[in-house]
């Protein structure tokens, strides 16, 4: 009797400890979401204010009346980090299309020095999605594969999206093996 006890006690234990690797390796790979998500407004923010510092110049230069006006629109607007990136993403491209028609710009130093900072910013942005989508291959893992989806179904973990569609596409591919 007191084995069938004890193997219970030891069986339970088991249990609440597998319980609690799995909810720690939630809660660790939730605050690396978290931390990557800071990250990244972060470094959109910068992004974005990069961008306005070019409108004057190439405006000025070009002598052209509208050049990235849809900046403009991010003040009225409430964008998430995934489309904050996307409508950054857009216009940093415009800028460099622009960029590549009239090399004349490049002569001028001051946006010399922006464009390097949009370029190490650029980096910093893509080392910071690379981190979160990691991160939520990690998560997405734990929602979906057994026992871990247990304690997600109860405590409601749910998967997160990723920043491109690569990192989607491969994750469901090794999914469906």
């Amino acid at each position: 009797m007191i084995e069938i006890i004890l193997g219970i006690i030891v069986l339970i234990s088991l249990v609440m400890l597998l319980i609690i690797l799995c909810n720690n390796k939630f809660c660790l790979a939730n605050i690396k979401i978290d931390r990557a998500e800071e990250d990244i407004g972060i470094y959109l923010s910068k992004k974005k204010d990069l961008l306005y510092k070019t409108q004057p110049i190439i405006k000025d230069e070009l002598k052209m009346k509208d050049f990235l006006d849809d900046l403009n629109e991010l003040k009225e607007q409430k964008y998430n980090n995934f489309q904050l990136h996307d409508f950054l993403k857009t216009n940093y491209n415009e800028l460099f299309k622009v960029l590549d028609e009239n090399e004349k710009l490049l002569k001028s130093e001051s946006l010399v020095k922006i464009l390097e900072d949009l370029n190490d910013n650029e980096e910093n942005i893509i080392g910071a999605i690379k981190f979160y989508n990691d991160t939520v291959v990690e998560l997405n893992r734990l929602v979906l594969s057994f026992p871990s989806s247990i304690l997600a179904f109860f405590k409601g973990y749910h998967k997160k999206d990723f920043y491109n569609n690569e990192k989607r596409e491969i994750f469901e591919i090794l999914n469906k093996k």
